[in-house]
């Protein structure tokens, strides 16, 4: 990503249920947007970070929804640039922050990357976000990355699943439209290119 075109980017700020908010920063160099997910709370929970270039767009719209250091929990799918890069410039926002991720990846790489030790969850762990339940849901290679996972709020049955429904161009936070679809054409599009 090039990081010297900030004029073009902008993060919007959805409440996608009560309390959980979407960021999105759409990257019209790639036509796709990245989003992050706040589930605010007694002690709020970050999923996703986005890639460092993206960090002041996202954490200001982050900070227009709550102080950055009030953060307790940062959380991603895999180890990617657009799910962690950022995480240490978070880490150093978000003082009382903790990383939470699957114990295996939390071994291999999350403890050497991250500036702070990560907390390791066990599949099927949940942290309580004040009246928020987050369980954090192990899947190894899906979508892909052995590190893989999902994050599931059960007060509002709000599935994050990062890159499992990736589609190219902008769409609406919460749709009841067919995801599939959009989702194998951009796997497909991305395979031509290769």
């Amino acid at each position: 990503m090039r990081r010297n075109h900030p004029a073009r980017i902008n993060t919007e700020t959805t409440e996608i249920a009560p309390d959980v908010y979407r960021f999105s920063t759409y990257v019209s160099d790639a036509n796709l947007v990245m989003n992050e997910y706040l589930i605010d709370g007694d002690e709020p929970l970050l999923f996703h970070m986005g890639q460092r270039a993206l960090f002041p767009f996202t954490s200001a719209a982050v900070g227009r929804v709550l102080p950055l250091d009030r953060l307790r929990w940062i959380a991603f799918g895999h180890v990617e640039a657009d799910e962690c890069g950022s995480m240490n410039s978070w880490l150093a926002a978000a003082p009382h922050a903790e990383v939470a991720h699957g114990a295996l990846s939390c071994f291999v790489q999350v403890d050497d990357l991250a500036d702070r030790r990560p907390r390791p969850l066990q599949d099927g762990e949940v942290i309580e976000v004040g009246a928020r339940r987050v369980r954090h849901i192990d899947t190894p290679h899906v979508p892909h990355g052995w590190d893989a996972c999902l994050v599931y709020e059960e007060t509002t049955s709000t599935l994050l699943c990062g890159d499992l429904f990736t589609a190219f161009g902008r769409h609406p936070a919460v749709t009841d439209s067919e995801i599939v679809g959009p989702a194998l054409a951009g796997r497909r599009w991305a395979t031509r290119r290769r």
